[in-house]
């Protein structure tokens, strides 16, 4: 299966970084790759074997998703991974540089949509994080 990588740097410590990338009551604020998307709801039980589910809709309620993932590894500030309902595997990455943050998302494409399109839609996400969690 092939993988996708994305990566962004973060002005901010990777404490802060961690908490705004983990917590549902931030995940709605930047979860979604395009401004007539939202992320309405976010649940995250951050343990081996919780669940991540984020809902991911056009804001004109057209269509959505949920975004679900089973956690099989936690390490706080560090690194989280899952699987997504469909076996998919990704890992994301927290590297801490002082005063800011290195995240690296590493996914396995799907074979719904070009290899391309998923990474701008991954990458669009990320940068949407960057954003919010700097100007917080």
């Amino acid at each position: 299966m092939q993988t996708i990588t994305v990566e962004a740097s973060i002005g901010v410590p990777v404490e802060k970084a961690w908490n705004l990338w983990n917590s549902p009551q931030h995940i709605v604020n930047w979860n979604f790759a395009v401004d007539d998307w939202h992320c309405p709801t976010a649940e995250n039980d951050l343990r081996v074997g919780g669940k991540l589910n984020a809902r991911m809709e056009a804001k004109d309620g057209s269509i959505g998703f949920d975004f679900e993932g089973i956690y099989d590894e936690v390490k706080p500030n560090t690194r989280i991974a899952y699987t997504l309902g469909d076996g998919r595997k990704v890992s994301v990455n927290f590297k801490s540089n002082g005063a800011s943050t290195t995240i690296t998302e590493i996914f396995d494409a799907e074979n719904a949509n070009p290899v391309e399109m998923q990474r701008q839609g991954w990458q669009a996400i990320l940068d949407n994080f960057k954003k919010y969690a700097e100007h917080l």
